[in-house]
């Protein structure tokens, strides 16, 4: 039961700040965290080992799945819990396909793009791979699209009990949770985002940055 409270209590907390701030990174060394909010300081390295892995489990998780969270590679290319109040800057400069977003793309990454574009989303289980280069992979090619804000990924578990990732064009993830795409213009997008974390980096020394820089 006082894991239940303590889970709760730092479920509330966490939550608010996320709130207050726009958004969070799940684990940093200076930046606020729901690792650091959890546990009352930064954590190096994995926090898979720390002692309190369930208490920042317990929290974490649910907070993904909060109706007014999304979690995107946004600061640094670490998971990022971005709240409700700044999704139509965060869908603007996501769907907005500006140069820094497609250059240095795979070939994987590329048809992957493609794929999604037509189909609107599709599992990275279902995408057929003879091997090769690492970075042809479609793990690691989902992997560099969420660097680039390309598309929206949610974790999944398969049939199999494997897990795989849901690939979601931004569109239909705006459509989804009421949003339109491209409302706001790009620029002051980018404006609104840099303005959020340029506080943050200024009241904890931090160097957090977005992908476009």
């Amino acid at each position: 039961m006082g894991a239940v409270i303590v889970s709760a209590a730092a479920s509330r907390r966490v939550y608010n700040e996320l709130k207050r701030t726009g958004f969070l990174l799940l684990t940093d060394n200076v930046l606020p965290s729901v690792v650091s909010l959890v546990v009352g300081e930064a954590v190096r390295g994995s926090w898979w080992a720390h002692p309190r892995v369930h208490n920042i489990y317990d929290v974490a998780q649910p907070l993904g799945e909060h109706a007014d969270v999304i979690v995107a590679k946004l600061v640094s290319g670490k998971n990022t819990y971005v709240h409700r109040i700044l999704w139509p800057a965060l869908i603007a400069v996501s769907s907005a396909r500006e140069p820094w977003q497609l250059k240095g793309l795979s070939r994987m990454a590329h048809r992957l793009l493609a794929a999604v574009d037509e189909q609107s989303e599709l599992r990275t289980d279902s995408i057929p791979w003879s091997g090769g280069a690492r970075k042809d992979s479609p793990g690691e090619a989902t992997r560099l699209l969420e660097r680039k804000l390309l598309v929206h990924t949610e974790e999944v578990h398969t049939e199999t009990g494997a897990h795989a990732k849901r690939l979601e064009c931004w569109e239909r993830w705006g459509k989804r949770v009421g949003l339109e795409t491209n409302r706001m213009p790009a620029e002051q997008a980018k404006r609104e985002l840099e303005a959020v974390l340029a506080e943050l980096n200024e009241r904890f020394e931090g160097n957090g940055k977005l992908p476009w820089h």
